[in-house]
């Protein structure tokens, strides 16, 4: 009997999913994927596709409040439909592992407090990440579960990469650049040797959408990243400001303004959707004639080749940059202005191939390598909770 694999993974207001066959290899067979947004907004939306990409028939979902209904209807109409014995267990993302966390771990009543203690540390993210848990474990609590981090990717960071220039017991309380999107960054990894034929030596991978980060990455490890003890840090996002100066967070609550208003300025009405005054989505500025969108995608990019600059320094070099992500994997004209930008590291576009989306868009002769790879962190968990629990 093949054994299933349940993934969730877990946003503000939506609830990403995926069944696996278990197999005897190390890589799960996909079954299915879908994704239920709109979470606490009204009626919810629910795509699902199978294996080959084609829409599946769920029919509708009733509004959903919390995160806690949408895996209920995931228990309803999934993990009801067969005998217990048929799912192996069921991965999930979760965002930050603090400095506990190094690697994905099965999930136990004092794992699961650890989860719910380190909230502080990503207060938008964690919490919902730890919902679909407590969920599945009320409703089934004998289905293994695995929780698998975000942060674990970034822990083989020297040091030096990851200290503030903070007084030590700051480090020691745990205040340090932890790093995000550790399981898009793996899933590339694996992807890498099917597309490229290996992993270069000296590596960027760039991950843009709503939100985004950028990884050095040596020999197959991390050396350095753009976010760091939250996932504001760095890059412009969609919402986010990305990396700014502490001076201003100073300024602007001795103007007055509540610890509250901040947050929600920094998490919700900054990056591309504050400069322009428009969106944060990017294909929609990337249409737009306003000028203050061109603006927003110029700040954008320049952001980039700034960061991208700086972690080549951290290598000592450049072989090649990967794109990823919603942003990175489908805007033509967002990856034409950054490798542009990178011709001094000796990176060179070839045009007709970034427009078509193939998968190597560097020009011929191009000293470093430009990628176009598809992130799948829902197989990356699926393949994390298959070895955990077959051990």
């Amino acid at each position: 009997m093949t054994q299933r694999i349940l993934v969730l993974n877990a946003g503000s207001s939506s609830l990403k999913f995926a069944t696996f066959a278990a197999s005897g290899s190390d890589v799960p067979s996909l079954d299915l994927r879908g994704q239920l947004a709109g979470i606490g907004q009204g009626e919810p939306k629910l795509t699902v596709t199978d294996e080959h990409g084609n829409r599946a028939r769920w029919g509708k979902a009733e509004h959903m409040a919390t995160h806690a209904d949408a895996v209920r209807l995931l228990i309803e109409r999934l993990l009801m439909q067969d005998r217990p014995e048929e799912w192996l267990g069921a991965g999930h993302r979760i965002v930050h592992g603090g400095a506990r966390f190094s690697e994905p771990v099965k999930v136990t009543p004092e794992t699961l407090k650890e989860l719910v203690a380190l909230i502080p540390l990503a207060p938008l993210h964690q919490p919902h990440n730890v919902a679909p848990i407590e969920a599945l474990q009320a409703a089934l609590p004998e289905l293994p579960q695995v929780a698998c981090f975000d942060t674990a990717f970034h822990a083989c960071q020297p040091e030096i990469a990851m200290r503030f220039a903070l007084p030590e017991k700051y480090w020691q309380a745990g205040l340090r650049r932890y790093g995000f999107h550790g399981l898009s960054y793996e899933a590339i990894l694996q992807a890498l040797p099917a597309a490229a034929g290996g992993v270069p030596k000296r590596l960027v991978v760039a991950h843009l959408g709503n939100g985004a980060s950028m990884a050095a990455i040596n020999e197959g490890k991390c050396i350095a990243t753009t976010m760091g003890f939250s996932t504001l840090d760095g890059l412009v996002m969609g919402t986010r400001a990305g990396s700014i100066d502490p001076g201003v967070l100073l300024h602007l609550l001795r103007d007055g303004m509540s610890r509250e208003e901040l947050e929600k300025l920094l998490y919700h009405e900054s990056g591309v959707k504050g400069v322009s005054g428009l969106t944060a989505d990017m294909k929609t500025l990337l249409e737009s004639s306003d000028p203050k969108a061109q603006l927003a995608i110029d700040v954008y990019c320049y952001r980039i080749g700034r960061e991208l600059g700086s972690l080549a320094a951290a290598l000592g070099g450049l072989d090649a940059l990967v794109f990823t992500g919603g942003v990175g994997e489908n805007a033509a004209p967002i990856r034409a202005q950054v490798c542009t930008d990178a011709a001094w590291l000796g990176l060179h576009l070839d045009k007709e191939a970034n427009r078509r989306g193939d998968a190597r868009i560097s020009a011929a002769g191009s000293r470093v390598a430009a990628w176009i790879v598809a992130t799948d962190e829902e197989l990356t968990i699926a393949r994390h909770t298959q070895r955990l629990l077959r051990r």
